[in-house]
């Protein structure tokens, strides 16, 4: 049979991809699922895709494949852009195998007439293709995971003379109702700030040029209906799954097409293809959803469904950065250790400054050896202690960098990236060791190894910090980021299948390596290095778009945030962690033993409900009030959910009204009552719900308000109300001081 159109569908998505005439792939629908189609339907839908022929264009109808083709007459950004002396600049593909594969055990199926392949549940796809002129090869796979998660990514092959790609880049299409974009900017310590604009004729292009993912990166580029929300208005978003430098794009042309396309950015002469030689693009995702949270919760489905994906419970961490530096004492450290095990932390993290040399952040990265002054029987007592404990022991590296003052650098500067015969200019005293070097690369990966290899180290806190600049190869001085990105991989690849059950956090400067192609290798992300509760809250909110919360590193920082020198109650910092893979970022010796019981109590908490916050559907409140965010996770079965109501500012109006909760099945009845967990700050006044009686909250006993004190868990029953009176009707939101968390419990009853 010869395929014309293949149908992708799962979990609510569908994707029609035209493969007609020899023709690269082009989508004619992504987006809600078309339901069951025959080959007749699917032709249809093709054919009521294809454009009315506008004066002053060319005399065919543009059609916008996949890989975008100059030679048809489409004027946005091509597809592919290389040549080869000038020549095979703009190649046009014609097919030459289509293959499709189901994701299930079923095999595809052949629609009624022939031309049509249906993929239920998902699928794989594959289009080969040639252009005999230009001497060049094209294979173009699209995906569609059970989630309803696309992808793309291609691979160029040069059959001729050396060929240098400049740009291979990948393109899926928007509807014109398509018109409001979202992404985010950010810098170090605010990562991940929402900004949102109309999507006009030309290019909203977001270009990561740092080498690494960014801090500023786009991370999830979303177009969609005007006005879109949490809870509706259709969008479709694109990820490029890629560490190093990299673009996304959304492009609207004056005769209407739209696009949302990305791949990663090549710098000048990175990737000069020999004969029969091959460029791989990164995977470029693409997320569709009826609302923000629709396109999260696929997104979360899709990876929670990776076999990589971490299974076992998330375990409590300690990091013990903010409590002491680089002063690294053992007697200091066992006993932070046995604090943070008596309040039920499960890991324990020594980060920077336990190698030779690195008694401040100007010396010393790149010699992995312990520090035998600091540490003259080395790592074995803390570990065996922190072990002895009953927690896992973790460790800090930085393996992609070098300080100038070191053994390393002044034993191989030419390890050091670097172009123009120049070094770079220095940022944080350290320069990028270049891992595209064989030896440099052997050099990293057998002193991790040794290190690995002597104690019993369960976890890597991977850090990366700083941008690449002048980010060239030794002596020719050629860019050299892309071949730095897949060594980083590789590398992480390596110690992963050396080390099984070895679990990494990617680290660069707080959240400035948050991708899908990073994430592959890595078990947790760190979000930011600021822990400040106030700004964590709108980093999690916006992280969590593109990844489940198990993955996001959150802590309860100290009173006094290191970043930002404000000050908050621990109910506060507790309760902001708590939607994420809590840990804690404190000098516990610093601790009061009240603070140190509270502690105990929201660890144990989160230990009880890990299942739920790691497990559930993510639900966000469009909001009431810019104060006052509502969020929550709802369990897939629907029998139990947890939410959130952050108080972040004070709000122009007196009381905010009702909340309204959704994610639950609307003809099951809950029990909706407040949680008091540990010493719940004071300042607030209640609504009567909260105690289930008209009257309200009873005066106590010493003649205390409920302004005053806190509630007793007789004092909380709450009210029993529908999932569909929650969702339409709600109620009452407490009246609040700012910078405040009350946790609402939902359970089926």
């Amino acid at each position: 049979m010869t395929i014309d159109t293949i149908h992708l569908t799962a979990g609510g998505v569908s994707v029609l991809v035209d493969v007609r005439g020899g023709l690269l792939p082009a989508i004619a629908h992504w987006g809600a699922a078309l339901g069951e189609l025959d080959a007749t339907g699917a032709r249809a839908v093709v054919l009521a895709g294809i454009p009315p022929q506008a004066n002053n264009t060319v005399d065919e109808p543009v059609r916008v494949a996949v890989l975008p083709e100059q030679r048809t007459g489409w004027l946005g950004r091509p597809g592919l852009s290389g040549s080869r002396d000038g020549a095979a600049w703009s190649p046009w593909f014609r097919v030459t195998e289509v293959e499709a594969v189901s994701a299930t055990d079923a095999d595809a199926s052949a629609g009624p007439g022939g031309g049509l392949v249906t993929l239920t549940g998902g699928g794989a796809v594959r289009v080969t293709a040639r252009d005999a002129a230009a001497e060049l090869e094209l294979a173009i796979d699209l995906e569609l995971s059970a989630a309803g998660v696309l992808r793309t990514a291609a691979t160029l092959t040069n059959l001729g003379a050396a060929y240098r790609l400049d740009d291979l880049s990948l393109a899926l299409p928007l509807p014109p109702r398509a018109r409001e974009t979202l992404d985010f900017a950010g810098r170090w310590g605010k990562e991940r700030t929402p900004q949102r604009g109309e999507l006009t004729v030309g290019a909203h292009v977001r270009e990561g040029r740092r080498g690494r993912t960014g801090a500023d990166a786009a991370t999830l580029l979303t177009v969609g209906e005007p006005g879109f929300g949490f809870a509706r208005g259709e969008v479709w978003g694109v990820h490029v799954g890629f560490s190093g430098n990299h673009r996304h794009y959304a492009e609207r042309l004056s005769s209407g097409e739209q696009v949302a396309g990305g791949g990663e950015l090549l710098l000048p002469g990175e990737v000069v293809l020999g004969t029969g030689e091959s460029y791989r693009t990164p995977w470029l995702y693409g997320a569709y959803g009826d609302g923000l949270d629709d396109q999260a919760r696929r997104l979360h489905r899709h990876l929670r469904a990776r076999p990589q994906h971490p299974r076992r419970p998330r375990p409590v961490t300690l990091n013990v950065w903010e409590a002491v530096y680089f002063d690294h004492d053992l007697a200091r450290l066992t006993d932070l250790a046995d604090r943070a095990a008596a309040i039920g932390v499960e890991r324990y993290v020594l980060d920077d400054g336990w190698f030779r040399h690195r008694r401040n952040d100007t010396a010393g990265l790149g010699d992995w050896y312990v520090d035998e002054g600091v540490w003259p029987d080395g790592l074995t007592p803390l570990i065996d202690h922190v072990r002895g404990l009953g927690m896992e022991f973790g460790l800090w590296f930085e393996p992609e960098m070098v300080n100038a003052d070191s053994d390393l650098a002044r034993a191989h500067p030419e390890w050091i990236m670097q172009t123009g015969g120049r070094l770079p200019v220095e940022s944080r005293h350290q320069q990028v060791l270049n891992l595209g070097i064989p030896e440099a690369y052997a050099y990293i990966r057998d002193r991790m190894v040794d290190i690995l290899s002597h104690d019993d180290i369960a976890y890597i806190k991977w850090d990366h910090n700083r941008d690449l600049v002048d980010a060239g190869t030794s002596p020719s001085g050629r860019p050299g980021v892309h071949e730095q990105t897949l060594a980083t991989y590789r590398l992480m690849d390596e110690l992963k299948e050396r080390f099984p059950g070895l679990e990494i956090e990617s680290c660069s400067s707080g959240g400035a390596r948050v991708d899908l192609g990073v994430i592959e290798r890595t078990d947790r992300v760190w979000v930011s290095d600021c822990i400040d509760p106030l700004e964590r809250q709108e980093m999690h909110r916006w992280t969590q778009q593109l990844l489940p919360p198990e993955l996001l590193g959150a802590h309860i920082a100290s009173g006094r945030s290191h970043t930002t020198h404000r000050e908050h109650e621990l109910s506060f910092r507790a309760a902001t962690a708590l939607i994420g893979h809590l840990g804690i970022e404190w000098d516990l010796a610093a601790a009061t033993d009240a603070e140190l019981a509270a502690l105990a109590e929201w660890t144990a908490f989160y230990r009880e409900r890990r299942d739920l916050l790691h497990g559930g559907d993510l639900v966000r409140m469009d909001d009431i009030d810019p104060t006052l965010w509502v969020s929550g996770v709802v369990a897939p079965d629907r029998s139990r959910a947890l939410y959130s109501l952050a108080y972040l500012g004070r709000s122009n109006e007196g009381p905010l009204g009702r909340i309204t909760l959704r994610g639950l099945d609307p003809d099951r009845r809950y029990r909706v009552r407040p949680l008091a967990l540990g010493d719940p700050a004071s300042g607030y006044r209640v609504p009567p719900w909260f105690a289930g009686t008209e009257s309200g909250v009873p005066v106590g006993t010493d003649g205390s308000t409920p302004l005053s004190r806190s509630l007793t868990p007789e004092e909380t029953e709450g009210v029993v109300l529908s999932g569909r009176a929650l969702a339409a009707a709600g109620m009452s939101a407490p009246l609040s001081f700012p910078d405040r968390v009350w946790l609402i419990d939902v359970t089926a009853v």
